[in-house]
C-alpha cells in the first residue's frame, strides 16, 4: 500500500504542476457559479410570485422552490453531475495513456511495482484531483447558508445537502475509474477522453432510452442507469442499492484496468 500511495502522490504532483488542472478548476467554478446564480434568481422569482399569489395558486412544479435546499442546491448538484461528465474524462485521460505516449510505460513495467499497486496508486491520484475539483463546489451551499438562508428566512437541510454532495463525489469517482480503464487501452489521451465521454453519457441516460422497452427489460435497464441510481441520493435519501451499484462499477473498472496492465506487462 505504501507503494500505491507513493504513486498517488506522484500523480497528484504532476496534476498540480501543470496548467491543465488549474484550467479545469477554473472551468468548474466558473460554470457552476453561472448556474448557481441562475438557480438563485429563479428561486427568488418564484418566491416573489408566491408572496403575490399565494402558494395555493402556484403551479405544481413550483413546489420544490418552497425551500433553498430543493430549489437551489439539489438542482445545483444535478448540474454539477453533468459538468463532471465533461470534466472527468479530461482528468482521467492521462493516467496511463501519457505513460504509453512518453514510452515510460515499458520502463515502469520493469520496476518492482506490481500491476495492482500501479492501478491503485494511479486511481488514488485520480481520486485526489477529481475530489479537489468537486470540493470547490461545496463553497456554494456554504455561501448560501451564511448569506442566502438568512435573507430568505429558510435554512438549508444539511443532511440532504451533504448526501447529495456525496452522490456527486461518488459519480466523480466512478467516472475516474471508467476513464482510467479506457486510458489503459490507448496511448492517445484525446482518444481516451472521447471514448470515456462516449461510454459515460449514454450509460447515464439509459433510463430515458429504456422508456420504449417492455418489462422486465425496462426495469433492468433503468437499474443500470446512472441517473436512476443517483436520483434518490441527490434528494437526500440514503439508497444502499445505489451505493452497492456504484462501488461495484468502480471495482469492476479497477479489475479490468488491472487485467489490462497485467496483460501488457507480459506482452
Amino acid at each position: 500500500m505504501r507503494t500505491a500511495l507513493a504513486i498517488a502522490r506522484k500523480e497528484l504532483s504532476i496534476y498540480f504542476t501543470t496548467p491543465w488542472a488549474y484550467a479545469v478548476f477554473t472551468a468548474m467554478v466558473g460554470i457552476s457559479s453561472f448556474f448557481f446564480m441562475g438557480l438563485l434568481q429563479a428561486f427568488q422569482d418564484v418566491q416573489d410570485m408566491a408572496r403575490t399569489l399565494g402558494w395555493n395558486q402556484m403551479p405544481p412544479e413550483s413546489a420544490s422552490y418552497r425551500n433553498l435546499t430543493d430549489g437551489v442546491i439539489v438542482q445545483l448538484w444535478g448540474v454539477i453531475l453533468i459538468i463532471t461528465l465533461f470534466v472527468a474524462p479530461f482528468l482521467s485521460m492521462r493516467l496511463f495513456a501519457e505513460e504509453k505516449r512518453n514510452k515510460t510505460f515499458e520502463l515502469l513495467m520493469t520496476t518492482p511495482v506490481s500491476p495492482l499497486e500501479l492501478v491503485l496508486g494511479k486511481y488514488l491520484g485520480g481520486l485526489g484531483i477529481i475530489g479537489t475539483t468537486l470540493g470547490l463546489t461545496i463553497v456554494f451551499p456554504l455561501m448560501l447558508s451564511a448569506f442566502g438562508a438568512s435573507a430568505s428566512g429558510t435554512v438549508l437541510e444539511w443532511p440532504t445537502v451533504l448526501l447529495g454532495y456525496g452522490a456527486v463525489l461518488l459519480w466523480g469517482a466512478t467516472c475516474m475509474a471508467v476513464g482510467m480503464f479506457i486510458s489503459s487501452l490507448t496511448e492517445s489521451q484525446m482518444v481516451a477522453a472521447l471514448l470515456t465521454f462516449a461510454v459515460m453519457l449514454p450509460w447515464m441516460l439509459l433510463r430515458g432510452l429504456a422508456q420504449g422497452t417492455e418489462e422486465p427489460v425496462r426495469s433492468f435497464i433503468t437499474y443500470l442507469a446512472f441517473d436512476a441510481q443517483l436520483s434518490n441520493l441527490l434528494k437526500g435519501i440514503l439508497d444502499l442499492k445505489a451505493l452497492v451499484f456504484f462501488f461495484s462499477v468502480i471495482i469492476f473498472a479497477l479489475l479490468l484496468t488491472h487485467r489490462t496492465v497485467e496483460a501488457q506487462r507480459w506482452a
